[in-house]
């Protein structure tokens, strides 16, 4: 190997026995991967924690931490979730392969090992590794972008956060499902991303906007959907992103939508949207009790702006737990 330009990733192998250990960074280490050994489960779930890897080969049957409840654990963790896994095993039994699956492995090597099959999976999963990160990377330049455009105004200080919290503990309240909920977080994050085409005149207006001023504001819902749409995997995000401001009676903005043309997903970020906005203090006003918020909000519901059981959700939630839903938690 003549440089570090040359390596085409870093494997993680964990075995207890040395001599198929040793085997299998000999023939990695040929083929320009740079290996990190770990001889029981305790040590291969600190070395996927403690350093980037690309891939872990994990024997099942080890001492301590079986290789399937250290691939539990990696998989557990938000910040390994998507690290790839190869269980290596002896067993031929039907049933372990399912325990592996559930526990998150992406896929499996029998032992005695054959090289061209290892070299192959690890080369198809470095790969999907590679592009997981770009994606990652992509996903973390929008972010910024999102937060920095929060940060212009002191008065939204903390609202995309908060709003990340609220989401998706209402969507968990009424039984949305763990992709529903992560789509939800994503889009608290960029739902105004838009406002980056909005002049800082027209944004940090402190009083009302005129029409022209209105219509640029409005806008950003369309933008915000063109910015992020280039991600496939926020394409679920999108329709948050575009619907968040549409209303029950179809007087929001941009399509004016009427009722369940509105995604779901939208109208619960829109409910804790409003809940979050008038829980905060304004430059035209102060912050509103919690109490006052939802009183604000029912007497929208019955003009027919807002989804009347996503606030009765929220307004539980809220006496369940009010420092949950309150600024001083963030």
């Amino acid at each position: 190997m003549s440089s570090i330009t040359s390596l085409k990733g870093i494997i993680l192998v964990a075995d207890d026995n040395e001599s198929v250990r040793e085997s299998l960074t000999e023939l990695l280490r040929l083929n320009c991967y740079r290996v990190i050994a770990a001889e029981n489960g305790e040590q291969a779930f600190k070395q996927a924690c403690s350093q980037p890897v690309d891939l872990v080969l994990l024997d099942i049957m080890m001492p301590g931490p079986t290789g399937l409840s250290v691939c539990r654990a990696i998989k557990a963790r938000p910040e390994t979730r998507f690290l790839p896994i190869v269980l290596i095993t002896g067993l031929a039994c039907a049933e372990d392969r399912i325990r592996g699956i559930e526990a998150g492995a992406d896929d499996f090597l029998h032992k005695p090992v054959k090289k061209e099959e290892l070299l192959a999976r690890v080369r198809s999963l470095v790969r999907l590794k590679r592009y997981t990160d770009e994606l990652e990377s992509a996903e973390t330049v929008l972010c910024t972008l999102a937060r920095s455009i929060e940060a212009k105004d002191p008065y939204t200080e903390g609202h995309c956060d908060r709003l990340s919290r609220y989401t998706v503990s209402l969507a968990e309240k009424i039984g949305l499902s763990r992709e529903d909920r992560n789509d939800l977080r994503r889009s608290a994050i960029v739902h105004d991303i838009g406002k980056v085409a909005v002049p800082e005149f027209v944004l940090l207006k402190p009083g009302p906007l005129d029409a022209t001023e209105r219509k640029i504001m409005e806008e950003h819902t369309i933008v915000g959907e063109r910015i992020c749409a280039p991600l496939k995997s926020f394409r679920n995000v999108l329709p948050i992103i575009r619907s968040h401001h549409e209303k029950q009676d179809g007087s929001g903005y941009p399509d004016h939508l009427q009722g369940e043309k509105i995604p779901l997903t939208a109208r619960i970020l829109q409910t804790v949207d409003i809940y979050d906005s008038l829980t905060t203090a304004r430059p035209y006003r102060d912050a509103l009790s919690q109490e006052r918020a939802l009183e604000i909000m029912w007497e929208e519901t019955h003009r027919c702006w807002w989804d009347a059981n996503l606030v009765a959700a929220l307004e539980d939630m809220v006496a369940e737990s009010p420092l949950a839903f309150s600024e001083l938690s963030a």
